[in-house]
């Protein structure tokens, strides 16, 4: 199990730049957001459907909260590319148009 401090540690998420071609970051440690994603939902299903052993479930519980970390990162990185592409674009920098370039005029 990989704990919060491994994954804070590395360069997860893809606003580090350690998003490799998978998706996941070069070393492996930090799964792809799809990755963490789909089996957060899968913790939450196992949670909701009931018959574990409390063991079972804290364990689960603690999973779910780890991942839902990692998809929170990947989020976070989003968000940021996504506002330094909208700054740029502001800024007027050379090819960072708005789109409207190709709509006609009303």
């Amino acid at each position: 199990m990989t704990t919060t401090d491994e994954q804070s540690s590395g360069s997860a998420g893809p606003g580090s730049g350690g998003a490799g071609a998978a998706g996941s970051d070069p070393a492996g440690s930090t799964p792809a957001y799809e990755q963490a994603r789909d089996e957060l939902i899968e913790v939450v299903r196992r949670l909701e459907a009931g018959g574990s052993t409390l063991e079972e479930s804290l364990a689960l519980w603690e999973r779910g909260e780890e991942l839902a970390q990692v998809c929170r990162r990947w989020l976070d990185g989003a968000r940021a590319r996504l506002d330094a592409a909208l700054a740029e674009s502001e800024d007027g920098a050379p090819g960072a148009g708005t789109g409207d370039e190709d709509r006609p005029a009303r």
